[in-house]
């Protein structure tokens, strides 16, 4: 009986230790098999990661909701919204300060008031984009996040050639409604350490 107890329980706890760094390829997480940076810089990009966001929940709790991060290969990009400069400042700084940082972007845009009709469209945009991704053979969806705001796409990620970069740029480019692309995309060859 026990050795039963044990199977089930080993049938429950196994699984779940598998594919954690990921929520598909749907979601915002990228999968450590398909990533192209190492297994090691993966890890220390995630620590910063959750450092940092932890550190910005603490500033105050609403940026939970308006800010977003992600690392790459050391190098921090702050998307979202605030109320006023001094927010923008403090954030900027607090990226600055998390251990092993090489850069910080930081493409935060001043609230002016909330337009659900702007907000919805900036979401159809980033669901067009994303789609198109998704859709294209030759882009490794996975690799980027898509922040768009009041019609202007933010592009995050690691492009394995020239020609994936600029093919993303352009399916952005092709997008209705968009008034600009602003992507900050790195090449694996420029990646401090690649995948073996």
């Amino acid at each position: 009986m026990k050795i039963k107890l044990y199977l089930l329980l080993l049938i429950f706890i196994i699984p779940s230790c598998v594919g954690v760094s990921s929520s598909g390829i749907f979601g915002t997480g990228v999968s450590i098999a398909l990533d192209p940076r190492s297994v090691g810089t993966q890890i220390d990009d995630s620590i910063m990661q959750k450092n940092l966001s932890a550190r910005i929940i603490l500033l105050d709790k609403k940026y939970l909701i308006f800010v977003k991060s992600k690392v790459l290969d050391g190098r921090i990009f702050i998307t979202g919204k605030v109320d006023d400069p001094e927010d923008k400042l403090k954030l900027t700084k607090l990226a600055w300060e998390t251990d092993g940082v090489r850069s910080v972007r930081n493409d935060i845009r001043i609230k002016k008031g909330f337009n659900f009709k702007q907000s919805a469209k900036d979401l159809l945009i980033t669901s067009q984009l994303r789609t198109a991704l998704i859709l294209d053979k030759k882009i490794k969806a996975t690799n980027y996040q898509i922040d768009t705001y009041k019609k202007k796409i933010y592009i995050y990620g690691i492009a394995i050639t020239p020609g994936e970069k600029d093919k993303v740029i352009e399916e952005a480019k092709k997008i209705l409604d968009v008034e600009d692309v602003i992507a900050s995309i790195l090449l694996l060859d420029n990646l401090r350490i690649q995948k073996n």
